[in-house]
Parts: C-alpha cells; sequence; structure tokens
C-alpha cells in the first residue's frame, strides 16, 4: 500500500505522456492551480461518468483558473479513443507501469464486485500553484464527485 498524500504538502512531480503523444509536466504554467485525478480504466461505467462530469463542468473549474488532468494506466492511443468518443476537451495522462499512480498513493486495496484485490484507486487532487496540495481525496465515489469538489473551491 502506498502513503497517501496530504493537504499542505508539496504534490509529488508529475511527468507523463498525453493522449496526443506529447510530453506534459504539471509543474509548469498553472494561474491557480491544477485538478489531477486518477481513474482505473478507460471505458469503464465509473471511469467514463466521471470523465463525462469533469468535461460538463470544465468551464466552472476553468474558470476558477484550474486546468484537469486526468491520469490512467491506460496507453496515450486508448486514452486518444476514450477522449475522442466522450469529446473530452482536457488532457489525459497516460501513467502505463502505475509508478505516479503509487507516488500520488492512488494505488491500494479495494474491493470491487466483492472481489479484494490492489490497483488503481479513483483519488482526486487540487494543486495550489505553489505546488501545495489545497485538496486530496482517495477513493472517490465517481457519482456527483465534481459538484463536491466545485463546492469545496468555492468555499
Amino acid at each position: 500500500m502506498t502513503q497517501e498524500l496530504t493537504v499542505g504538502s508539496t504534490a509529488p512531480s508529475l511527468t507523463l505522456t498525453d493522449h496526443n503523444g506529447h510530453t506534459v509536466k504539471l509543474s509548469e504554467g498553472h494561474e491557480s492551480g491544477v485538478v489531477v485525478y486518477f481513474f482505473p480504466r478507460a471505458f469503464t461505467p465509473g471511469c467514463t461518468s466521471e470523465a463525462c462530469d469533469f468535461r460538463d463542468n470544465l468551464a466552472a473549474l476553468t474558470g476558477q483558473g484550474y486546468d484537469v488532468y486526468g491520469v490512467s494506466g491506460d496507453s496515450p492511443q486508448e486514452l486518444a479513443r476514450f477522449a475522442e468518443e466522450y469529446n473530452l476537451p482536457y488532457t489525459l495522462l497516460s501513467d502505463p507501469g502505475h509508478d505516479a499512480a503509487r507516488t500520488w498513493g492512488a494505488w491500494g486495496e479495494r474491493t470491487i464486485n466483492g472481489e479484494t484485490s490492489v490497483g488503481p484507486l479513483r483519488s482526486t487532487f487540487v494543486v495550489n500553484s505553489d505546488g501545495t496540495l489545497r485538496h486530496a481525496e482517495y477513493r472517490v465515489d465517481a457519482q456527483g464527485h465534481v459538484s463536491r469538489l466545485l463546492q469545496e473551491l468555492t468555499d
């Protein structure tokens, strides 16, 4: 099991390949900060629901100065198909070895349909422009998650 990050700590560096094949460093050029969410796998029901929820609320997040990044173990090609099929206008990042997920604490024991295994955990982080964590949430419920996050960001 990996160590969970805490609010106020410095976010780990993150350099991954995006769904267009470009290298992205999250430490560069963000006005207010970034929302980084880890999801288990493209095209699964919960992950699709969550991705579309971020899509549908993107204007509210970018209006507050936040860029959104979704991270999964899927290949850049699979993420490109996912982004195209669901019209996802934000960046998806490929973490094929789940190294970033482990570093961010988004990897651990989980139970799906009564089966316990170790794997990616649906997790969301908000990183301030100075690199500190404003929000860290693990084992996120995909339903209604983004509206709860927006409420927290406006409080």
